[in-house]
């Protein structure tokens, strides 16, 4: 059973965790009371909350849900979200809404940004998890795209069955995507069978590792959620795949060697965001104290600092190290957010958070203070 699957499963089996349908956001409006000057973070990584940030109107840019965003050579910030009348949202930092496109990704899930030749491209992530007019979930084989910024295909990546690479029995419904320095593309199939597969620039095939069945349990991937090239030492090049349903990342070499795991205790982390020697991302969902799933207002941010230690939890409790180890770390009593999927990190340290499944609102912006 893949990863979404076993998701789909846990939430059947929501009254047997304790858990109601309404904890996990679906199908209902949670509205936390909270000041206008909130600041949430701890350490030198404190912001303040602005909910009201983009200035979009639901009429004529409607939202489902908001799953990733990065900024671009020019400092624009661009929004992937499954909204077919607008997968594709840009803005500028002041939230105003610059342009948008895309009405070909109703599984939107995964954005990420490369530059070759001095000119930004996007590779657009379709999970094939998507959300049909009547409000239930459906799924196909999911899909990647490279394209320009204004929405020009180059081209896709399709499944990987097609080149012999999975067995018929294999799910692919990818999740995210990285673009390493000499322009491979790794795909996190983390909706499907869970590996990491790497392609060329060209989108050709090269190898994947990672799924369920290596005889070293540290090798497989449990919801590989996200992946991303950490480049903070720059003679050792390594990536981080997100093994979401085990509360932790993975590091892994650029060819797929395992090397160690970051320990998230109680955290459904998404995918690692770097900035400088930072290591940003968003937490879904978290665990409560006596180690049960919460829903979606126990999500929030944290931060990982050059050495993988966190050093500020925004919209969570501090983080505690106990004889070196992290403890578990919970979202603030009054939440702050509903489901945290991702964080941009703009140029002047700002951060934006996408929500998923937060009553189709708009990324949060939190202002460095």
């Amino acid at each position: 059973m893949n990863s979404r699957r076993k998701f789909i499963a846990s939430t059947a089996m929501v009254a047997a965790l304790g858990v109601t349908k309404q904890a996990f956001g679906f199908n209902i409006l949670h509205k936390h009371k909270q000041p206008d000057d909130l600041i949430v973070g701890h350490g030198g990584f404190t912001y303040k909350v602005d909910k009201d940030w983009a200035k979009i109107s639901a009429a004529s840019n409607p939202l489902l849900n908001c799953h990733e965003m990065v900024q671009d050579s020019k400092g624009r910030l661009i929004m992937l979200g499954d909204n077919i009348k607008n997968n594709i949202l840009i803005f500028d930092k002041s939230g105003k809404l610059l342009s948008y496109w895309g009405n070909s990704f109703p599984g939107g899930h995964g954005l990420s940004i490369s530059k070759e030749g001095g000119e930004d491209f996007l590779m657009i992530t379709d999970c094939g998890w998507f959300q049909d007019k009547d409000g239930s979930w459906q799924r196909e084989a999911g899909q990647v795209v490279k394209t320009t910024l204004d929405g020009r295909l180059i081209f896709a990546i399709g499944h990987p069955r097609t080149i012999g690479v999975y067995k018929d029995d294999e799910a692919f419904m990818p999740t995210e995507t990285a673009v390493a320095p000499n322009g491979d593309i790794y795909v996190a199939d983390g909706y499907g069978s869970d590996y990491i597969i790497q392609y060329n620039s060209k989108g050709q095939y090269i190898r994947h590792f990672g799924g369920h069945n290596n005889t070293n349990p540290d090798h497989n991937l449990r919801n590989a959620h996200g992946i991303a090239v950490d480049l903070r030492d720059k003679n050792k090049p390594v990536l981080i795949a997100t093994s979401r349903e085990e509360n932790c990342f993975k590091i892994f070499t650029m060819d797929g060697q395992y090397i160690k795991r970051i320990d998230l205790p109680g955290m459904y982390v998404c995918r690692a965001v770097m900035d400088e020697q930072h290591v940003y991302a968003g937490i879904c969902w978290s665990k409560d104290a006596g180690g049960k799933i919460i829903g979606g207002d126990s999500g929030f941010v944290t931060i990982l600092d050059a050495n993988n230690k966190v050093v500020s939890n925004p919209g969570g409790t501090a983080p505690v190290y106990t004889n070196g180890v992290l403890q578990q770390s919970f979202a603030e009593k009054t939440p702050v957010f509903q489901h945290g999927h991702d964080v941009c990190v703009d140029d002047e340290k700002n951060l934006y958070i996408c929500q998923w499944n937060a009553n189709h609102t708009p990324p949060v912006k939190l202002t460095r203070v």
